[in-house]
């Protein structure tokens, strides 16, 4: 059994309002060279297969650098370590999350009815942790700072605002962080691979929780 993945750095602080994160360091600004842009993007899809194909554990700076036809001195000068490469690799999946709650075509983006977009959320949200879930456990900030860190309060910031449109007179905060609590990372492992629930049933579930908050019929 590989040995567990090393913890991350611990992110940023976290933002008041929902807006989208930039949870990576400096390094990634989007001016980057079209050449250096392109490499980045590359080592990244090569770090992607490996956690896909072998877990978080598997990942190495070596790998990564065999699975993209490159130097391994090149994956160091991008993302210093190991733990830098894994966290840009979260990074670039939770900013494309984030663009599609923000920007995406509905249900889960703007435009469709609030219990619509919270179904569409949770089930997309599923389905993410599902297919990265040793690298989203890999990076679990830890029970000081699990509802605090800046990507999942932003989640749950997106959750309460869609509660305060469906259920305006609840305690939104509250809900917001119950409805979060079945969609996390660690939660999602146990019910998967400890009980052997196929995401499926995941995905009914929470369509039933949200049918229930909310006073609504759940999908057919």
């Amino acid at each position: 059994m590989p040995a567990a993945p090393q913890p991350f750095p611990k992110p940023q602080q976290p933002v008041e309002e929902p807006e989208l994160l930039q949870l990576g360091t400096a390094e990634d600004h989007p001016c980057l060279r079209a050449d250096a842009a392109r490499n980045r993007a590359r080592l990244l899809e090569a770090a992607a297969r490996l956690v896909a194909e072998h877990g978080a554990a598997g990942v190495t700076m070596e790998a990564v650098a065999a699975a993209a036809s490159v130097g391994k001195g090149t994956v160091f000068r991008r993302f210093g370590d190991r733990n830098g490469l894994l966290l840009a690799l979260l990074d670039h999946s939770e900013k494309k999350f984030q663009a599609a709650l923000l920007g995406g075509p509905p249900p889960l983006g703007p435009g469709a009815p609030p219990v619509e977009r919270l179904r569409a959320f949770g089930r997309a949200l599923l389905c993410r942790s599902a297919d990265e879930l040793e690298l989203q456990l890999a990076a679990d900030p830890g029970a000081d700072r699990r509802f605090s860190n800046a990507p999942r309060r932003f989640l749950r910031g997106h959750v309460t605002m869609l509660l305060r449109q469906a259920v305006p007179d609840a305690d939104c905060e509250l809900l917001a962080l119950t409805l979060m609590g079945y969609l996390d990372p660690a939660a999602i492992h146990y019910l998967t691979k400890g009980c052997g629930m196929p995401v499926e049933r995941l995905e009914a579930g929470w369509d039933d929780l949200v049918a229930r908050v909310t006073c609504t019929e759940p999908p057919c």
